[in-house]
């Protein structure tokens, strides 16, 4: 029997954040490395405390290791979408991954950074009641976040309703 038009149809796959993503967050470490730094500098140069330029190295240091492992970070944020729940997991060391029922899903909402919207990206928000379970998937096409949003809403409406 074939599925109705519009009906869910559960993904097998993990879907990938758009690589973009990754200049959005190197666009994120650099502005904090350069406001971090900067603050360091500026006190070594008012009072001359000779931690300052320590502190300014390390921080640029951190920063730097940080922009580095970015591009592995962003590829390790996956979601998938399967017949109850959407499916969400990140990190390289430390791995979280999340399921959300869609029958609990309370709030779809989507946000666009000023770097994210110029790229074209989106990050969707999904909340619930138990506020642990907030999951937010970065990095994906607007066109994409959008319909996303649409579905996952109509999906949530459907199984609260046979809650």
């Amino acid at each position: 029997m074939p599925e109705p038009e519009g009906a869910h149809v559960p993904d097998d796959a993990w879907r990938r954040v758009s690589p973009k993503y990754i200049v959005v967050e190197v666009v994120g470490s650099l502005i904090g490395m350069v406001v971090f730094v900067g603050g360091f500098v500026v006190v070594h140069l008012l009072w001359q405390p000779w931690w300052a330029l320590w502190a300014a190295g390390a921080v640029a240091l951190v920063s730097i290791v940080g922009i580095a492992l970015e591009p592995r970070r962003v590829r390790s944020i996956r979601y998938r979408l399967r017949d109850d729940d959407l499916l969400f997991r990140r990190g390289i060391m430390f791995q979280r991954q999340v399921a959300v029922p869609y029958g609990r899903m309370q709030l779809i909402d989507i946000t666009r950074g000023p770097v994210a919207r110029a790229l074209g990206l989106a990050e969707l928000k999904f909340v619930t009641a138990a506020a642990a379970t907030a999951v937010t998937v970065p990095g994906i096409p607007m066109e994409e976040a959008d319909r996303l949003r649409d579905e996952l809403v109509a999906l949530a409406e459907t199984r609260r309703a046979g809650l």
